[in-house]
Formats: C-alpha cells, structure tokens, sequence
C-alpha cells in the first residue's frame, strides 16, 4: 500500500507530540479505532468526501462520531478537516499504527491462501522462511484468495515469497513461450 507524504508528515507529528505528552499507547489504541471505522463505513467516507458540505458541518459530525476518543485525537480529526485533507484520515491512522508498530519491532506480515488453513499449517509456512524473525512480535494478517489457485504468498514489511500455483503457471506458460 502507498501511503501518501501528507499522511505520512501528519502520523510523524502526530507521533512526536504523542512522545512528548507521554500518549503514545492511548494514541496508537485510538488510531486503531480510526483506522477500522473509516474502513468499514463507506457512508462516513462519501460523506467526508462530498465537497459541497462545509468543514464546519463535517468537523460537527466528526465530533459526534469520535466523542469517545482524547482531545488529543479530536483536534487531529478537526484540523485534518480544517485542512482540506480528510480524505486522507484513513491512511493518517494506518500511518501512525505502522510508525508506533515499527518503534515496537512488531513485523506485519500477509500470508495469502487459496483457502482457510488452520493455526498449524500458519506456524509452519512462517517456520519454513528466515524472512519472519522467530523472537519478534508478529501481526498476521491472513488473506483468502481463490484466484491463486493454490500454495501462498507470504509478505513481510516489503519482502515477498510467492509459492503460488498461479505464479508457477504464469512462470511454465513464460519458458514455453521463449522457446
């Protein structure tokens, strides 16, 4: 996922101010709840984006909806509204939820299937590679994907193993076609 630059300098001085004030975990939790009900909402979103509703009326709505977060957060919504910039409120939190996550030494890893595997068969396809270090905190994030056909795509930060069966026949079909 790209993540845009102003994103990227709202989650960095969101991130140093929450240093300073000594915020940083209640922060990141808050961030969190940001992040998931900008995703799930696509009502939220369409209305955050509608260009004919003045900042004031979304900065009313915004208030409502995140009345249960700190001041702290509220004034970030406010002035990310204030700015013009709520579009990008989502990828702001997602930001901030990666920076605090890398300050933590927590690896983000996506492991795509064809299919549900269970817990077992996770723990040995992370085993099997020396990209996911054994001793560090890990969020996995399992996909479920049929077009692969079969095998897995394993992502760790930026770093990708695809064992695929669909990457395989893409690769067959290439070496038939050069000879």
């Amino acid at each position: 996922m790209l993540t845009s630059k102003v994103a990227k300098r709202y989650a960095q001085g969101l991130l140093e101010f929450s240093n300073e004030s000594g915020q940083t975990n209640a922060i990141f939790s808050e961030m969190k709840d940001v992040a998931k009900i900008m995703t799930e909402s696509q009502d939220l979103n369409r209305f955050f984006s509608t260009p004919y509703i003045d900042a004031q009326k979304k900065t009313e709505v915004a208030g409502e909806i995140f009345k249960g977060l700190s001041a702290t957060t509220q004034n970030l919504i406010t002035l990310v509204i204030k700015q013009g910039r709520v579009s990008q409120l989502k990828n702001i939190a997602q930001e901030f939820i990666k920076k605090v996550e890398d300050i933590n030494g927590i690896q983000r890893i996506t492991l795509t299937t064809a299919i549900e595997i269970s817990k077992e068969n996770i723990d040995q396809i992370l085993g099997s590679t020396n990209l996911v270090k054994a001793d560090a905190k890990s969020d996995v994030k399992l996909v479920i994907n049929p077009d692969i056909l079969g095998g897995y795509i394993l992502r760790v930060g930026d770093q990708q193993i695809d064992a695929s069966v669909k990457s395989k026949l893409s690769q067959i079909k290439k070496d038939f076609q050069l000879n």
